[in-house]
Order: structure tokens, then C-alpha cells, then sequence
């Protein structure tokens, strides 16, 4: 720290008691003369000599003036900057008496002798001089001097403001920020809260053989200690020095200075009092400012997705404005695929009943898919698309919603719609698995077990089968929660997965992973997808004869295009090569959980023809994936006259 003694004559101040004239109203000079004027100051009276005050300062000289000419000896010096304390230092410099300027002083010093008239024009080698000598050569050309310097100067406002020395701070500080980190010496040990701010020395080669490199934000936690308006003005004066500093070093002193100042009950996302909230508002608004409208790469606004998430989780709990947040989720968005799902778990605002804000969310995603092109598709056409995108970020971004959808899915409070809307945001083409999204379906189905089945289709919809890893499937086809429907899917497209090991098999899973093919399961009778459980569930396929061609038909693949009916002709072959193949397979359908075992158990009791007094039961539950299109088959060999029984009788090998 600098400072700078003034004067030769010993501190001759005193106040009553012989204690700290600062702490005293009544303080004198020790002298052979006794006093001839009473100066007050605020509270405090100082009882001093005429002489020495009218030969430096030219406001006493007239004050002193009017009060002799009216008989007093005693004058009020109203208005000084800096108080009673300043006043002590001006009247020393008048007496020659040693007085010490320091950074923290000196500024208040300043102003009350500017006040008092203490200039060139009244003594040559007057205060007002000999303060602006240690301010430039001293305090100006010191960091933490600077910044000591600028804080004083917001007691001192309008007088520091309007003598330029806070705007002399700001451009001193902003000078050795932007400087170029050669010319800084510093112990750097990787540790700033430890490493002294005093060991920063400007002007001065960095010798790389004697000391580590200097980070280019070494100065940014030493300005956390800025009140929020002269931050303010030092960041606008470091982010105005043309690009001598990236955005990524701005956006760190940002995010510095959030963490310095932003309640902690905020930072927890929890609400804070009255006093809280507008505290972190005002911080909340300075930052949102002061964000650079450039960067790099990997981060376009120089701060990564996680602090701009922080800060609208921020902007949501303490009720900021809508162009604040706007402003926050158009940053947000060029970076949402860098994520992650705890980033995302944003509270809601009351009166909302679910705990976190879903529909925010929904809309950043948005954003995100607009932003990518992806909205000038037809919404069915981008969904139900076969293809699979290679662009990493909005991969990242699909796996990023389905993360935060299985965090989500666990408030009893959401409702469907919003599940569904949040998951059909994302192009099917993003999702190359549906693993996520079906951890995301059980867990919404496990915390709300009264939907209705119209609701559980709906949800339920939201999977393909197809793209289920073989542990998820094996999963999914003991989850007593799913329709029963989605069961008997999962079932059938294992078996072809099962039935792709054999070279006989291809031309069957060729054709039922074909876009325009899907499982057709028949609800005319609902009988239909009960007989294509049972066929699939068959530890031994029939052989191909008379009698099984005529139950052919039972359940089918739904095709699309010139070549319907040849492509039928190569799914029957395939079916019964796979059949034949399906013996090498039996350990894989063994693995079938006891649950889909009692439903192929109850399935063949089903199918089998209703004996004398038997009552035919028919299952309820035909909800079903709107992947797999409806379709009535027609069963070969029978008529409108067949009942029931001849029905049950049949099995399905299509």
C-alpha cells in the first residue's frame, strides 16, 4: 500500500480525555496560544487559531471574515465531504503538522479540500496539489490502491464524481485488467483467494525462468468487492478496450462475481426474503448486462450453459422481468445441447403445481429445434422418420430431454400433456434408442397408477419398440405396468431380433423392419393379438401344413406399395424359416419373465374351443403402440358364419 507524510511538526491534536480526537466532539491543538475560533463540523467542535486556517483555505478566510465582522468567534462549515474526519486532515496541513495520506483517505482528503478552497490559487504547494501528486504517482499506479480508492469514493458521491476520481479509478483498474499478463509479476500458486493482491506489480517484465505464468483472470476475484454500480462501470470500461480481453475471461469475472455476491439461499434455488431477492435482481440485471455478445466455439456468449442456466433458475425465483429472461433463454439455446438434466430442474413459481417449471423447458427446446431448421418440417413427417441425424449436438440434446423427462416423470403433479409435448419436441431421427425414453415412460406410469387406458396408450405411444436394446426389452416384457398390448410388440420384434441370428431369416426381418411395415394387432374381435401372443409363445412351431396355411392371416404385416403382395409371400417364408430356425434359439425365450409366460398361459386358455358350459373371457385391455397401424385380416378358409370358437382356433405364424 502507498501513502504519502505531509508536514514536519509533531501531531499536536487533542481531544477531551485525552483519548482519540476522531472519537471526540470537542478537540483542541496543544499551544502556548489559547484558541480564537470555534470551527463546528457535523457533530464536532474544533477550537483552533485564526491565522493558520485563513493562510490556506479560502472558504475560512470568508467564514472567519463574516463571523469577526459580526462580533463571533465561532463558524459552522456545513456540507464538508468526509466530515469531521477529513476536516482534521485539512486543519494539520494548515498547522505543519504530520499528516499521512493513504488509499484509504485520500479521496476524502481530496474533496474536503477542494471544498474548503485549499488551492493553487490561495498557497502555492497547497493540498489540493500536493494530493493530486500522490494520486498520480502513487495510488493510480497501484492495483489494490486503485481499487481501495474506488470504493471510498461512494461515500464521497456527488464530490468524487464530479472531481473525476471515480472515473479515474475505473480507468487505472480497466488499464492493468486489459494489460498483457507478460507485464504482470505475480506469485501465481493456483490459489487466488490465498495469493496477495500486493505481490501484482505493474510495468515489469515477467521473467519466465524466475516466476509461473500469469492466468489471464488474475484480477477477477479482486473485483468482486465492487458494489454492483462500480462494477458495473469497471466492466464497461475493460469490455470497451477493444479485444484486448476474451469474452471467456468476462464471462468468468461474471460468474465470479455472481458467486460473491447472489444470496445463497438463491444459488440453492430456494426462496430468500424480501431483502434477498432485490439484492440478487439488481446483481441478477448487472450481469445479464454486462454479457458479452461474443465468444468462441464452445461457449458463443463467453459463459457456459450451466451459469446461464443458473442465472434464469435465479431470474424464476425472484420474479424478474420477461425481457430479462428472454434475453437469457436466446443465450441459453445456442448451447442447450451442453447441458446436463440437474441444469435443467429449474423450480416453478407458485401457483404452478408441479416442482419443477416443465413448460420453460419445453420452450427453450423449442427454441433450440426452430433455431436448427427442424420446424419448417411437418411435425408428423420429422417424427415418424426412419432416418437417424448425425449432428452430435442435437443427438446430445434428445438424450439430454429423455434424461431430464425420467427426472421429471416422478412428480405425481405433471400432467400428460406436458410429458407428451416435452417428448414429441425432439425429431424421431434424433433418438436412435428409445431406452431412455421407456425409463422415462415407466417411472411417469409407476408414480401415476390411475390413468386412464386412454392415457396410458397415449403414453405408451411414445416408444418404438424397435429401437429397444435387448435388456430394455427383456424389461419391458415383465413391466406390469405397460398395456398389455405393448407386451405382446416387445415379444414379436424379439422373436424377428432372435430370428436375425439365422442367414434363412433375413428376408423376414428385412421385411418387418421395413418403415412402411408394422404390427397389425386386430381389435375387431380382440381375439386377433391374443392368437399372435400364443403363436409366438409356442415352445415348438407348428409345421407347415394344409391345416396351418388355412389359419394364415390371423394377425399381418400392414405394406405399403406395388409389391404387396410378393413382399407377403417372402414374410410367409421368412415366418416359417424362422420358425424352423426358432428350436436353436428356445434359451432366448426361455428368458421370458414368468409374467409374459402367464399371459401366454391365460392366452392358450383362450384360444382353445370353449367346451360344454364354458364361458369364452376376452381381455379388456387393447391399448397399443400408434407405431403399429390397425387393420382388420381377414382369416383364409372361414366365413361371416364362423363364431367364436373357430376363431379362438386359429393361430397366427404371419
Amino acid at each position: 500500500m502507498k501513502f504519502m507524510k505531509l508536514g514536519s511538526k509533531p501531531d499536536a491534536f487533542q481531544a477531551d480525555g485525552g483519548g482519540d480526537s476522531r472519537s471526540s466532539s470537542r478537540r483542541y491543538v496543544l499551544s502556548d496560544l489559547p484558541s480564537d475560533i470555534v470551527v463546528h463540523v457535523d457533530d464536532a467542535r474544533f477550537y483552533l487559531h485564526k491565522f493558520p486556517l485563513l493562510s490556506k483555505s479560502s472558504l475560512l478566510q470568508r467564514l472567519i471574515v463574516e463571523a469577526s465582522q459580526g462580533g463571533a468567534d465561532e463558524v459552522r462549515v456545513g456540507g464538508l465531504p468526509g466530515g469531521a474526519r477529513a476536516f482534521e486532515i485539512c486543519a494539520k496541513f494548515c498547522y505543519g503538522m504530520v499528516v499521512t495520506l493513504n488509499p484509504y483517505n485520500v479521496v476524502a482528503a481530496r474533496c474536503a479540500a477542494e471544498h474548503l478552497g485549499m488551492t493553487e490559487d490561495v498557497d502555492k504547494g497547497s493540498l489540493v496539489f500536493k494530493i493530486e501528486v500522490f494520486l498520480n504517482s502513487g495510488v493510480f499506479r497501484s492495483w489494490k490502491d486503485s481499487i481501495i480508492a474506488l470504493q471510498s469514493t461512494v461515500a464521497l458521491l456527488p464530490w468524487s464524481e464530479d472531481l473525476r476520481l471515480v472515473a479515474r479509478c475505473v480507468d487505472s483498474i480497466a488499464a492493468k485488467a486489459t494489460a498483457s499478463p507478460g507485464s504482470v509479476v505475480w506469485s501465481y500458486t493456483y490459489n487466488r483467494k490465498a495469493a496477495s493482491s500486493d505481490e501484482i506489480v505493474e510495468a515489469r517484465r515477467c521473467s519466465s525462468s524466475s516466476s509461473p505464468a500469469v492466468p489471464r483472470d488474475w484480477w477477477v476475484e479482486d473485483l468482486c468487492e465492487l458494489d454492483v454500480e462500480l462494477y458495473k462501470r469497471v466492466m464497461v470500461a475493460i469490455k470497451s478496450r477493444g479485444d484486448r480481453m476474451p469474452s471467456d475471461v468476462v464471462g468468468e469475472a461474471l460468474r465470479a462475481y455472481a458467486a460473491r455476491w447472489l444470496p445463497e439461499s438463491c444459488r440453492r434455488g430456494e426462496p430468500a426474503d424480501d431483502d434477498d431477492d432485490a439484492c440478487a435482481l439488481e446483481v441478477l440485471e448487472t450481469i445479464v448486462w454486462l454479457l458479452p455478445s461474443d465468444g468462441d466455439g464452445s461457449s458463443p456468449c463467453g459463459c457456459s450453459c450451466q451459469f446461464l442456466l443458473n442465472l434464469l433458475k435465479l431470474a424464476v425465483l425472484v420474479g424478474a422481468g420477461e425481457l430479462l429472461r428472454e434475453e437469457l433463454m436466446d443465450r441459453i439455446v445456442l448451447q442447450l445441447h451442453d447441458a446436463s438434466v440437474s441444469d435443467l430442474l429449474i423450480p416453478a413459481k407458485p401457483p404452478a403445481q408441479t416442482t419443477y417449471d416443465v413448460e420453460l423447458v419445453e420452450a427453450l427446446v423449442g427454441r433450440y429445434i426452430r433455431r436448427a431448421g427442424l420446424d419448417d418440417i411437418d411435425g408428423e413427417d420429422v417424427f415418424e422418420t426412419n432416418g437417424e441425424t448425425d449432428d452430435p449436438s442435437l443427438l446430445a440434446l434428445c438424450k439430454l430431454v429423455d434424461g431430464y423427462l425420467a427426472e421429471v416423470a416422478a412428480d405425481p403433479n405433471l400432467p400428460v400433456s406436458s410429458f407428451v409435448g416435452l417428448a414429441t419436441s425432439m425429431p424421431e431421427s434424433a433418438r436412435p434408442s428409445h431406452d431412455a425414453l421407456y425409463t422415462a415412460i415407466d417411472v411417469f406410469l409407476k408414480m401415476h397408477p390411475n390413468l386412464s387406458k386412454v392415457e396410458k396408450r397415449r403414453i405408451s405411444s411414445l416408444m418404438d419398440v424397435k429401437k429397444l436394446s435387448k435388456e430394455a426389452s427383456i424389461h419391458a416384457a415383465q413391466n406390469d405396468r405397460l398395456p398389455l398390448r405393448v407386451v405382446v410388440q416387445v415379444l414379436f420384434f424379439e422373436q424377428m431380433r432372435a430370428a436375425a441370428g439365422s442367414a434363412s431369416a433375413s428376408l423376414l426381418l428385412a421385411a418387418a423392419g421395413d418403415g412402411n411395415a408394422h404390427l397389425e394387432l386386430d381389435d375387431d374381435d380382440g381375439d386377433c393379438w391374443k392368437n399372435r401372443a400364443l403363436a409366438l409363445a409356442l415352445p415348438e412351431p407348428p409345421t407347415p401344413s394344409a391345416a396351418l396355411r388355412k389359419q394364415i392371416g390371423s394377425m399381418s404385416l400392414k405394406l405399403v406399395g406395388e409389391d404387396r403382395r410378393r413382399a407377403e409371400d417372402a414374410v410367409s417364408d421368412g415366418r416359417r424359416l424362422a420358425r424352423s430356425a426358432s428350436i436353436a434359439n428356445q434359451s432366448s425365450r426361455m428368458s421370458l419373465s414368468s409374467r409374459s409366460r402367464r399371459i401366454f398361459d391365460r392366452l392358450w386358455v383362450v384360444g382353445k374351443p370353449p367346451g360344454p358350459g364354458e364361458v369364452v373371457s376376452k381381455s379388456s385391455d387393447t391399448s397399443g403402440s400408434s407405431q403399429s397401424p390397425r387393420s382388420s385380416a381377414k382369416p383364409l378358409g372361414s366365413n361371416k358364419s364362423s363364431g367364436s370358437s373357430s376363431r379362438n382356433r386359429r393361430y397366427s405364424v404371419s
